[in-house]
């Protein structure tokens, strides 16, 4: 049996997950009819009835879900996690219009969640399985004299909640907004024990650079993409380019150096988000892909498979449907969500692949800070070397690595492994410095 299988389960839960509804956010409510629904379905998982969970699905459900892909997914767990040892209590969330059951399925070498979301009608409107992740700790206080005040990104009640730190002082301040990686992030960018976006915002905001962090649509409002078709820029650009706006209207804040600061895939949208934000002063790319997003979706998953030394029948099948799916998107084939990459649309994946980020960065013509760190497992020295390649020589591009730092900014010893995500730390001072010296350094162009 092997001994990382909670990992590797952590490697591929997305390409694992039978569908992904809506993003979850925990909220506690009374018991409810729903957690029988919830109970019976895994019931009936591990009984075998495939096609009769099938038959509960809403119609947009079933056309991601199928009873194959269920027995596929149900039937790999003993050999990820161990023998099963029984189920913890089901607690019920909501997420707009969604009630959402979460039941803990406790094995020999790992638990992991059973998650089932229900709608008005109590069909399953999603089900999927995630694993357990460790706990953020509570948020540290500010730094002294580091002020914070609420800020919304938008208006009316499509408006994104966010967070403003503001060093000591009157200002007017340079200022970064914070654009988050992939998935259903908080302001914080929350990822196990650790908060980066709130080590970013606090440590700037003592370096004398003002912090604009917000909760990413797919986190506050998944109900925004309850149409199942949207784009990156629905989910990323766009409220990216709002808070910009924003930040810049906002007193005690510098207009004319107002930065975008974005994480992996902030990171590859920060030129295009630049480039659409009027009167932005440049952009900082920490851990940004600079090759397409699915040759590099590709290369963590073949590399997360083979750490141990061994790649076994059940991988090798899961990268190749993921090699697949990719081409037949490439060909221009609309392919059903259970068979496309990470469960995502056609027209999401058309969307990312038609981001140039080395394209967008030559053509943006004002000042970039590009950051890499060389223990980073995600966005690896291949896309360094390859922004490296294309910016080297431009006098308004600075490229700093840092050897010792994770795909969080957090500094580690020997090479980089999942273990990164599960210790607790704080991104890197030094990092931290190079930032602020750089923004102080730069004006609008």
């Amino acid at each position: 049996m092997r001994r990382d299988g909670p990992r590797r389960l952590r490697a591929f839960a997305l390409a694992f997950a039978l569908a992904l509804a809506a993003p979850l956010a925990a909220a506690d409510h009374d018991v409810d009819p729903a957690i029988a629904i919830a109970v019976r379905t895994l019931d009936r998982l591990d009984a075998g009835e495939y096609q009769a969970i099938v038959d509960t699905l809403t119609p947009q459900a079933q056309a991601a879900i199928d009873a194959d892909g269920l027995a596929r997914v149900w039937t790999a767990l003993p050999a990820q996690l161990g023998a099963a040892q029984g189920r913890g209590e089901p607690t019920l969330a909501t997420r707009g219009p969604l009630r959402v059951v979460t039941i803990p399925l406790r094995h020999a070498q790992g638990t992991l969640n059973a998650i089932v979301a229900l709608d008005a009608q109590d069909r399953i409107a999603g089900l999927q399985l995630q694993p357990t992740a460790a706990v953020a700790a509570p948020a540290p206080a500010a730094p002294a004299g580091v002020r914070e005040q609420p800020f919304a990104v938008g208006n009316g009640e499509r408006a994104l909640p966010g967070t403003l730190s503001l060093p000591a002082g009157a200002g007017p301040f340079p200022a970064v907004v914070l654009v988050h990686g992939s998935g259903p992030q908080d302001r914080d960018q929350t990822l196990g024990p650790n908060r980066p976006f709130l080590d970013i915002a606090h440590g700037l905001a003592a370096r004398g650079i003002a912090v604009l962090r917000y909760d990413k649509r797919s986190r506050a409002r998944p109900q925004d993409y309850a149409h199942g078709d949207f784009g990156v820029d629905a989910e990323t650009t766009d409220d990216a380019v709002a808070a910009l706006a924003a930040l810049r209207a906002t007193p005690g804040i510098d207009p004319e150096r107002v930065f975008v600061f974005g994480h992996s895939l902030g990171a590859m949208l920060a030129p295009r988000i630049a480039a659409r934000a009027p009167g932005s002063a440049g952009a900082i790319l920490f851990a940004s892909p600079s090759r397409p997003l699915l040759d590099v979706l590709v290369e963590q998953v073949a590399a997360m498979a083979a750490r141990d030394g061994t790649v076994s029948a059940a991988e090798r099948d899961a990268i190749a449907r993921l090699e697949a799916g990719i081409a037949r998107l490439r060909a221009g084939e609309d392919v059903p969500a259970a068979e496309a990459p990470l469960g995502q649309s056609s027209t999401y994946w058309r969307s990312i692949e038609a981001v140039d980020p080395v394209a967008d960065a030559h053509a943006l013509g004002k000042p970039l800070l590009v950051l890499h760190g060389g223990r980073d497992i995600q966005v690896t020295d291949a896309d360094w070397r390859g922004w490296q390649r294309a910016l080297a020589q431009s006098p308004r591009v600075r490229l700093q690595a840092y050897p010792a730092l994770s795909h969080l900014g957090i500094a580690g010893e020997g090479p980089g492994s999942p273990a990164d995500y599960e210790a607790a730390g704080h991104v890197d001072a030094t990092l931290l410095d190079d930032v602020a010296n750089w923004i102080k350094g730069h004006g609008h162009e």
